[in-house]
């Protein structure tokens, strides 16, 4: 892997499979692991569906930016959120240290996954519906990754190894 980019980093939907896949590709690479959802909660004291109740989406993406930025990693397995793609210099910064990985599903798989994604704090505009999400989204996730990884149809293990396997060789 290229001597700077030490880290990887899972981008994708809710649903996607970023925070479980996180945890089994530490174990798997020997690396810690890092959610970004649980670094926004902590520094905004509060859960994402909170933050975009009180505050409105837009906020949870410009403290979700902060926590980006403020992130000086190395050899970690990093879960982002699923809206890290809106931001420019986040992701640009990100890419700096981390071998971003896009873990790729069908809108059919998200919708199986989160169910009702109105409870998932889920950084969309009050008008949006999920199809249009995925739609703005599947652009952004395709423009930032380094290697996407097809994980429909597969068990959490199977992408692990999926992703092993697609990794530049250290």
């Amino acid at each position: 892997m290229n001597e700077t980019k030490t880290n990887i980093a899972l981008i994708g939907m809710p649903g996607s499979g970023k925070s479980t896949v996180g945890v089994l590709l530490a174990k798997a690479s020997g690396r810690d692991f890092v959610d970004t959802d649980l670094l926004i909660q902590s520094r905004a004291g509060a859960t994402l569906q909170t933050i975009v109740d009180e505050n409105g989406y837009e906020a949870l993406r410009e403290v979700e930016e902060q926590v980006l930025l403020s992130l000086q990693l190395s050899n970690h397995v990093i879960a982002t959120g699923g809206s890290v793609v809106y931001s420019e210099p986040g992701m640009a910064h990100l890419k700096t240290s981390s071998v971003v990985v896009f873990l790729d599903v069908s809108l059919e798989t998200v919708r199986e996954r989160i169910g009702d994604y109105s409870l998932r704090g889920i950084s969309k505009r009050p008008d949006q519906t999920i199809e249009d999400l995925f739609e703005e989204r599947l652009d952004l996730y395709r423009r930032y990754a380094d290697i996407a990884v097809n994980c429909d149809g597969c068990s959490m293990e199977q992408v692990c190894e999926a992703v092993m396997a697609a990794l530049p060789s250290a």
